[in-house]
């Protein structure tokens, strides 16, 4: 599990992160295209 994973998914869940603050997350390296399916349902793209 990436480092920043429990930070990204703890904003997405309180719905302070909308899908795209996620996308960018994964872009920045802060999370995996794996993880950001499991924190918003969806498959990366």
């Amino acid at each position: 599990m990436s480092a920043k994973y429990s930070k990204v998914q703890g904003y997405y869940a309180a719905g302070l992160w909308s899908k795209n603050q996620v996308r960018n997350a994964v872009v920045k390296g802060w999370i995996t295209e794996d993880e950001y399916a499991e924190i918003t349902g969806e498959d990366y793209v």
